[in-house]
């Protein structure tokens, strides 16, 4: 009982640290990313912490995952290197009644994981898309600010205006740049003012300017004087874009009528129910990879538990994409690889049960291995 309430504290104290190290690393690495989103104009800076936020909530079941399995193993392995795990043998308790106590400690973060998987996972997704979406879709109306060089989602228009009268709708010193068809075009004037048209539509009218048009130091570059320049300024309503399927809830997944995305929709519901189960196997493998010989200090199984870990987390992405482009059924690809984990599990904590037989006798049931 004093072991098994050691080894639960001692699983909950690395496990939540471990949890912080890779979140400050995940983070770090986000700040980074969209910060630089952020300078090329594609998101909007005052979005940068949202986005960020959004991200690592999304990405938490797998940081989750991780934190999990790293854990078990730290500790077991801290157990064999201090030879705490004799004194565990010595009453009489084997390696297979730490499957136990750990179960107890893993399954409530595995439902967490499968949580975060399933509804999480999606809605951080959405959020994030329809955040960049609103900002590359904005209208040319947010440009209007005086004193501010300002430049229009597609990068075609750049907007100037010294002077703003929002209660007269009236602007001066103003200068607007226009890229269209490979073709430059200037307009620059004293004073206008800004037209609201029928159907919601704005467009800011030039009074007394020039208009510079075409490429200088080419024979069809222009100058032009006029008295009213008008140029329209929509407002765009932010559609929202058809969700994709890392994006879509539970039963969009299922109930999407379109034939052409069943595959996609298979293929993220097996990841999003394959996590948790990659979760329990990978727990299971934990067990018996952190053992450590106290005397020799050799810590290859620790290198195999990291192998073990990208081949199984590929694996569960190559099964996705197999499912996703049709070469592999939903119902053929969502088991053999948590069923093969579980085999392996179950072989290598029976290998380390009674490690005086050899290899082959030690898979077999304790009546048939004493023979």
């Amino acid at each position: 009982m004093i072991f098994k309430q050691a080894l639960r504290r001692e699983l909950s104290f690395t496990t939540g640290g471990v949890f912080l190290v890779l979140v400050t690393i995940m983070i770090t690495t986000l700040v980074i990313r969209i910060l630089g989103f952020a300078a090329n104009g594609s998101v909007n800076p005052k979005d940068a912490l949202v986005l960020i936020t959004l991200a690592t909530l999304g990405y938490m079941a797998v940081l989750l995952t991780v934190s999990l399995f790293v854990a078990v193993l730290i500790v077991l392995v801290r157990w064999y290197k201090d030879s705490e795990m004799i004194v565990w043998f010595a009453s009489g308790l084997s390696v297979s009644n730490l499957i136990g106590p750990i179960l107890r400690f893993a399954l409530p973060l595995i439902f967490i994981i499968a949580l975060l998987a399933l509804f999480v996972w999606p809605w951080a997704n959405r959020e994030s898309t329809l955040i960049s979406q609103r900002f590359q879709q904005r209208d040319d109306v947010s440009m209007v600010v005086a004193g501010q060089f300002k430049e229009s989602a597609k990068a075609e228009r750049v907007f100037f205006i010294e002077e703003l009268d929002v209660e007269k709708n009236e602007v001066k010193n103003v200068f607007v740049a226009d890229s269209k068809n490979g073709r430059l075009s200037i307009a620059v004037a004293s004073t206008g003012y800004i037209q609201n048209s029928t159907g919601g539509e704005k467009a800011i009218v030039l009074n007394n300017g020039r208009r510079y048009e075409g490429q200088p130091a080419q024979p069809d570059f222009r100058i032009l004087e006029f008295a009213e320049y008008n140029t329209k300024i929509r407002n765009k309503e932010a559609l929202s874009p058809a969700p994709r399927d890392r994006e879509k809830t539970i039963r969009e997944l299922l109930e999407d009528p379109n034939p052409a995305a069943k595959n996609a929709n298979q293929a993220e519901l097996l990841w999003r129910i394959g996590l948790p189960l990659m979760a329990l196997g990978l727990v299971l493998m934990a067990i018996p990879l952190a053992y450590v010989n106290p005397r020799l200090g050799n810590y290859t199984a620790m290198f195999y538990a990291v192998l073990i870990y990208l081949i199984y987390s590929n694996l569960l992405n190559l099964t996705q994409n197999f499912v996703a482009q049709g070469k592999v059924n939903v119902f053929v690809g969502v088991w053999p690889i948590h069923f093969i984990a579980l085999i392996i599990a179950i072989a290598l904590i029976r290998n380390r049960i009674n490690p005086s037989l050899k290899w082959w006798r030690r898979q077999l049931p304790a009546a048939f291995a004493r023979k």
